[in-house]
């Protein structure tokens, strides 16, 4: 023990000694006391073997915010210290029962070291960030347009009329605070949506024919149409806003697609890279036959 002028032992290294201790446990050799004086930067010795701080504040650094975040609400790096001693020991023990000479281990190991040299090869090799211009995105939420809102953003019921007489009157009494969908389940000769009070949901493309389509582009929430001659009858549409949820719902999907477009960027791009290797390459089997099937390119 370290001992003052007077011989007494250093009242300091007497409580370093008790609080490394009581908290890690008799098989670390502690800072102070019994084991000789350690290399400045070492916070522990675990069976003699070192924690440095360079060792401590790297595996701390490679942590993930949320995970430092949660040993500095329960512990601090005190914690994450004592998890480090825990995980030397297990390690110890493990080379102890010959684990590290297990050959299955070694070649899962030396995969596990092939996959991230080539993992740092290719963001090497992809340094660019991906990045999608809007033309692209526009083009490819076109492509998929039936997923998606229209900026309209609306609400869409319709009803259809057999008579022009008929479609004038029931848009009179809609005007006048009747009920637009129990009008429609009623009187609607169309039967695809009359159970439904005429609802068609959210406004899509594609949604309705043609002439119904012009006329709700001029309509207001809660505005009925006048009667639009089809084919089939006459139809009468009247348009409500959207509820915030379906709103959502549509900016998720849209953020989907964005993604999913991004993530086949990233694709060709690695394509691009491992087609360019290739190219350079000299590549010979020594019997294609043993890996190629008689069906291949026969129909």
């Amino acid at each position: 023990m370290t001992r003052s002028s007077n011989g007494s032992v250093s009242v300091v290294a007497v409580r370093l000694v008790t609080l490394l201790a009581g908290a890690i446990g008799g098989t670390i050799l502690l800072l102070a006391g019994c084991a000789p004086p350690p290399e400045e930067g070492v916070l522990a010795l675990v069976n003699g073997r070192q924690i440095t701080q360079t060792e401590f504040e790297t595996r701390w650094g490679e942590l993930a915010e949320a995970t430092r975040a949660r040993y500095e609400k329960e512990g601090g790096k005190r914690l994450f210290l004592d998890e480090l001693i825990t995980r030397e020991l297990l390690m110890q023990e493990a080379r102890k029962q010959g684990l590290d000479q297990n050959d299955a281990i070694r070649d899962r190991a030396q995969r596990y070291r092939e996959q991230l040299i080539l993992d740092e090869l290719l963001k090497d090799r992809i340094k660019a960030k991906v990045e999608l211009s809007k033309e692209e995105l526009d083009a490819f939420y076109e492509k998929h347009a039936n997923e998606l809102l229209t900026p309209l953003k609306v609400q869409v019921s319709q009803m259809l009329l057999p008579n022009i007489s008929a479609a004038k009157d029931l848009e009179k009494q809609v005007n006048q605070g009747g009920d637009f969908a129990k009008f429609a389940q009623r009187y609607s000769i169309d039967g695809k949506t009359k159970a439904k009070g005429g609802d068609l949901g959210p406004y899509r493309k594609g949604l309705v024919i043609p002439e119904v389509d012009a006329v709700i582009h001029t309509l207001n929430p809660g505005m009925i149409s006048a009667p639009i001659k089809t084919e089939a009858g006459y139809y009468l549409v009247m348009i409500s806003a959207l509820d915030k949820e379906i709103i959502q719902a549509d900016v998720a999907v849209r953020e989907r697609l964005r993604q999913e477009l991004l993530n086949e960027k990233r694709r060709k791009r690695f394509d691009g890279v491992i087609a360019d290797i290739r190219a350079k390459a000299i590549i010979r089997l020594a019997d294609a036959s043993r890996y190629v099937t008689d069906d291949v390119g026969t129909r």
